[in-house]
């Protein structure tokens, strides 16, 4: 076992209102990330998404960042405020933030 998370973030690339999301918030997110932990990856491939709230269904047009890092208790915390921050840079109700262990062979 490598003791390593994998933290992978949903983001839109378009707003709700169906304009699409500025290249520089998409470049801040990643900047961040790597300036963070010294390594960030995103997609280039859109990942399409449909979700439900309140009896409506939105589909989604989305890109991926995803970051490896030690598993440790700061890290969970630093992406539970970074989530707060993308909901906000990104006029969303909700962003995705997924971890899972990692074993880098």
């Amino acid at each position: 076992m490598s003791g390593l998370r994998r933290y992978e973030i949903l983001v839109p690339l378009l707003f709700n209102d169906g304009r699409p999301v500025p290249g520089p918030f998409l470049a801040q997110t990643f900047t961040e990330l790597r300036d963070k932990f010294g390594a960030a990856s995103y997609e280039t491939q859109t990942v399409r998404g449909a979700w439900e709230h309140e009896g409506s269904v939105y589909e989604d047009n989305l890109t991926r960042f995803f970051v490896d890092v030690p598993d440790l208790p700061e890290h969970r915390a630093f992406f539970r405020e970074f989530k707060e921050k993308l909901k906000t840079r990104f006029s969303q109700l909700e962003i995705w933030i997924a971890s899972h262990p990692l074993d880098v062979i």
